[in-house]
């Protein structure tokens, strides 16, 4: 067993999810949907592949030999992550129980020494920790994950002892430096930093930076791994320089963001400027330079993951569901260390965006790539051989509780609008926040305060990067002239039960250009409402759609569909003359109807006045 300590103190600390329960319009059906079935579709192809019977094969409780993908250990770790957030909002007993047998049969399948990898005990014993690629740690730290998650949830720590054992186990093998490794799939990094947190163990916190520094020196040459020729040598895999002297993004797009995640954390916690100025730089690089409109990134197929500067193609985009996660888990870090509310911007563009197109509308289907065009035969899948993405799905949406706001020793910043009930720990006083709204499709949005036994400390509230113009009140008074500070309006006051804060967000409908050095896109447009990024499907555009365009001076109308796509508002595309000539809908929606083409930007007759992406 253990006991948790406290950990060093942050600038910014995040609420957890188990203090956020969400009553959103937008998100809250989505919540119910992923359990009902989202879950239960995961869990039921974990069952079907064999990758839950190789835990009670490696204990010995069955027979049998492995099956699958040497990483399959992995999907089931994020299912049960999953579930352990989606209690909080929907408690249920039954998804209980089914994750308590599975996690009997994880337990039993640990070695003497902590070791867990089925893999490696079914198929391969004598191997292990002879190939650097062969995704041991990565498995290990999506366990840790779900084991921390578990335990918050429930205060259940059978996992959590059996992660703690196995990791006791990783710096048995590394911790005195005995062999060099590099991590062929970055995770276990940041999963040591959430251990650390969570307990308060420093071991577990230079487990970390040891793996970190590992990086960039040759070391993952020498082994077995780049013999295969995999996808460009170390570059691929972010080895290819020591992290503080990285400049560019590269590589494989959801390795870097996990690399990036552990390293941000790391320098929250020990203020290292060079990693500060690293993070920074290849933040600019990521976002300025290499991300999609939807928050996406990865143009290539051959590397799932970044070419050069600037290439960003619509049909062949790869833009794979756990790179668009992993831009979130990223861009919230970067926000805990510098409390800029640009990163939460990118954020909620990737959330709303290039996350949630991830997953069908009912839940049970999933994209793993998601381009900006299709010819109409581009559609989700229920399953795949490699379903990181489907079961990043299960993992991620129920926990977006973790992202809507953070705290500082002077008050709370809001990040995220999103309808919820919380409550949130401040210089030793509970906070209790009620938020309402229906963004994404209306920018009003009202903060019920209730300060508990604390007066005066601050309100901070994003003012977000897609907005114009704004009115803010408190109680029915407007505030003229608000301040701000980094991209957050500022309110501090002393605050009494009850107190309102209303925020009223101007949110029309924007055309969007890429930057000029983006070939594929010269001479089109896309369109933006709020945080939604638009698309037009063939099947409301039937009328010669490889030729459809937007007049320079077009007007727009929207309105809100209930019955359509679940729920959405629709983009009315008019004519100068009055004539309806299109119709767009939120991209994370297409491919839910009947097949077609669609496409995120199009044909755009120009003027001087337009915006650039």
């Amino acid at each position: 067993m253990f006991n948790k300590k406290n950990t060093k103190n942050e600038k910014l600390k995040c609420v957890p999810f188990t203090n956020v329960k969400l009553t959103d319009e937008f998100w809250a059906p989505r919540l119910q949907k992923h359990q009902e079935t989202t879950i239960k579709s995961c869990i039921k192809q974990c069952e079907n592949t064999g990758r839950i019977s190789n835990f009670a094969k490696a204990s010995g409780l069955e027979e049998g030999e492995f099956e699958g993908i040497l990483f399959n250990d992995s999907d089931v770790y994020k299912v049960i992550e999953g579930i352990a957030y989606s209690l909080i909002n929907n408690p249920n007993a039954h998804f209980e129980k089914i994750t308590d047998q599975i996690i009997d049969k994880i337990s039993a399948a640990q070695e003497i020494d902590g070791y867990l990898d089925t893999y490696f005990t079914l198929a391969k014993p004598e191997d292990r920790w002879t190939d650097m690629m062969a995704h041991e740690t990565y498995c290990g730290g999506h366990l840790a994950e779900a084991a921390i998650a578990y335990s918050n949830s429930t205060g259940k720590n059978k996992l959590l002892d059996t992660a703690i054992k196995m990791i006791d186990h990783y710096i048995d093998v590394f911790g005195g430096q005995q062999k060099h490794w590099i991590t062929g799939h970055q995770e276990i990094e940041l999963a040591l930093i959430k251990l650390y947190r969570e307990i308060g163990d420093e071991k577990y916190l230079k487990l970390s930076k040891w793996f970190i520094e590992q990086r960039g020196h040759g070391y993952n040459f020498t082994g077995i791994s780049w013999d295969r020729g995999l996808m460009g040598g170390p570059e691929y895999n972010q080895d290819d320089k020591p992290i503080r002297e990285l400049i560019d993004i590269r590589g494989h797009a959801v390795r870097a963001m996990y690399y990036f995640c552990a390293v941000t954390d790391l320098a929250d916690l020990t203020g290292d400027e060079g990693y500060i100025k690293a993070m920074d730089r290849l933040w600019e690089s990521t976002v300025l330079k290499n991300m999609y409109i939807t928050g996406g990134i990865g143009p290539s197929k051959s590397n799932e993951g970044f070419t050069h500067d600037y290439d960003l193609p619509d049909n062949t985009a790869y833009c794979e569901t756990c790179a668009s996660v992993g831009m979130v888990l990223w861009n919230h870090r970067m926000n805990l260390l510098h409390g800029d509310s640009k990163y939460a911007d990118i954020m909620e563009r990737a959330l709303y965006n290039g996350v949630i197109s991830g997953v069908s509308l009912e839940g049970d289907k999933y994209f793993y790539v998601n381009p900006l065009s299709s010819d109409g035969t581009h559609h989700r899948e229920q399953w795949y051989d490699v379903s990181c993405c489907p079961t990043q799905i299960a993992r991620f949406i129920p926990s977006i509780g973790n992202y809507i706001y953070t705290v500082s020793d002077k008050g709370i910043l809001v990040n995220l609008y999103i309808a919820s009930k919380s409550t949130i720990h401040l210089q030793g006083s509970e906070v209790n926040l009620i938020q309402t709204s229906r963004y994404p499709w209306e920018g009003l949005v009202n903060i019920k305060v209730d300060p508990g036994t604390l007066n005066e400390f601050e309100m901070k509230m994003r003012f977000p990067g897609w907005c114009r113009s704004m009115q803010l009140f408190v109680n029915d008074l407007i505030i003229e002239n608000p301040v701000f500070e980094k991209g957050y309006i500022k309110l501090l006051r002393e605050w009494r039960k009850g107190d309102i804060v209303t925020l009223k967000f101007d949110m029309p409908v924007e055309k969007i250009n890429s930057h000029p050095r983006v070939i594929s896109n010269k001479g089109k447009t896309a369109i933006q409402r709020g945080p939604v990024v638009y698309c037009f499907e063939e099947t409301d555009n039937k009328d010669d759609f490889e030729n459809i365009y937007i007049p320079y001076n077009a007007k727009f109308f929207t309105e809100y569909k209930e019955q359509v796509l679940g729920g959405v508002t629709v983009i009315n595309v008019m004519h100068p003359e009055g004539n309806l000539i299109l119709k767009a809908i939120p991209y994370y929606a297409w491919d839910n109807r009947e097949p077609g083409r669609m496409s995120v930007w199009i044909k755009e007759e120009r003027n001087h006045n337009t915006l650039y992406f």
